[in-house]
């Protein structure tokens, strides 16, 4: 076939990689002009792009490509367009696959399902939007593997399968600047519930509205979680079929919102073994995901904290509530125009735990007014801050004895930082520095 690859990213090039070793004759656009592409291979760069993709008899979309930008310019190829994910699903020779959505928690969730699993002994392969890209390890797995896909809304809004076992975290607003309105947003994480069959499981969140009905979509097994016959908390365990695995306060991650990516993933693990002492060996072991509330160090007893993953403010809700004592919390980036008025009453509530908020980046100012409006003033505005040194420098200033600095921006990362781990790392070479 001809094949074009629209977006050479890291999906991108895996997708390029994988077709080009079948004998197909594959074409790379990009709207980055100065991508570096492979030497030989056709390709258009620029504004361009997207022009005259008839020609083309597959299309291989990006995440980040919206479908409907593709058809803007080309009404016609519809029926052209798959994704990477998709050539995975169709060509995978193991029906074993559990994949993750929701809002907030897919890589711990996912990374925790993947580590059950190893303790069962399975072979298990982690991919999707965390690890690697599933073409990669395609050829390396036979019908006895295991799969775990973390899936963002980018991958699944012309997602054309389903896994075995799908779960759904608990789902609120977000990336609407990329879709046309929060419908669309949920009816892409239904995708990954769509096309299950009776022999299927559902699995989801009890006490998120939307979670259930995406779950309920398609023809799984409905299975909450965070309730029985899922995982759940019980007199301070996680509890499973009147199993208690191992007691909340034994678990390494940090946060009372990780007892829902744990009862998620026991839950998801409970479907392929019963085995209670792997399952408690891993949840009393496993520790948070890099950027995502992690410990960095502590400098003249202050306490560093580095959660760039939270790109929306009930992910900082989340880490001001994990973290103990007082803090003074960095908040603020690009600014997606979310609605942001929960987050002051949730603030005044919390003044107990704030010594001071430090405002940076493009949202500064807005959070500022939210602030006002709720009448708290422990904030301070540093938007004309650039480097992340200077950021911490001032967080620094701000910060008592016995505190803990946690950056937890609320805020996606692009007005400063190239994405959330960029910014996570610049944040952890500024602590290291101190």
């Amino acid at each position: 076939m001809k094949i074009a690859i629209l977006g050479f990213d890291v999906e991108g090039r895996a997708s390029f990689d994988y077709f080009a070793s079948k004998g197909h004759d594959v074409s790379i656009r990009d709207r980055n002009s100065e991508a570096v592409v492979p030497e030989n291979i056709e390709s258009l760069l620029g504004d361009a792009y997207l022009n005259d993709l008839d020609q083309y008899d597959l299309l291989v979309r990006t995440p980040g490509l919206h479908p409907s930008k593709i058809l803007e310019s080309n009404p016609n190829v519809k029926y052209k367009i798959t994704t990477h994910v998709n050539e995975f699903f169709s060509s995978c020779p193991t029906k074993n696959i559990i994949g993750v959505t929701g809002t907030k928690g897919k890589g711990t969730t996912s990374t925790l399902i993947t580590k059950l699993l190893e303790a069962f002994g399975k072979q298990v392969k982690l991919g999707g939007n965390l690890g690697l890209p599933p073409l990669t390890f395609i050829d390396s797995l036979s019908s006895d593997s295991w799969v775990v896909l973390e899936l963002s809304n980018f991958q699944l809004i012309d997602l054309k399968y389903s896994p075995y076992i799908a779960v759904c975290l608990g789902v609120v607003p977000e990336h609407l600047d990329w879709h046309s309105d929060m419908n669309e947003y949920v009816a892409a994480k239904s995708q990954l519930f769509a096309h299950q069959t009776d022999e299927d499981i559902a699995i989801y969140y009890s006490e998120n509205d939307l979670s259930k009905q995406i779950a309920s979509l398609g023809k799984g097994k409905l299975i909450p979680f965070f309730q029985p016959p899922g995982a759940y908390i019980n007199e301070g365990a996680i509890v499973m079929e009147n199993l208690s695995i191992c007691k909340t306060s034994e678990l390494k991650l940090p946060g009372s919102h990780n007892w829902q990516n744990v009862c998620a993933a026991v839950t998801a693990a409970w479907n392929v073994d019963h085995n209670v002492d792997p399952i408690k060996s891993v949840l009393t072991s496993f520790t948070s995901l890099e950027h995502r509330i992690e410990f960095v160090k502590e400098v003249n007893n202050v306490s560093y904290y580095n959660d760039s993953y939270a790109s929306g403010l009930k992910a900082t809700e989340a880490a001001i509530d994990a973290v103990e004592g007082m803090k003074v919390v960095i908040l603020g980036g690009y600014d997606r125009m979310l609605d942001i008025n929960e987050f002051g009453p949730f603030i005044v509530k919390h003044t107990d735990l704030i010594r001071n908020l430090l405002l940076i980046g493009q949202s500064a100012k807005r959070i500022a007014k939210m602030f006002d409006e709720v009448h708290f003033d422990n904030y301070v505005i540093k938007d004309e801050l650039k480097t992340m040194p200077d950021v911490v420098s001032a967080a620094k200033e701000l910060a008592e004895p016995g505190d803990s600095i946690l950056l937890s921006p609320g805020f996606a990362s692009f007005d400063m930082f190239k994405n959330f781990s960029e910014r996570g790392k610049q944040f952890k070479e500024a602590v290291n520095a101190l």
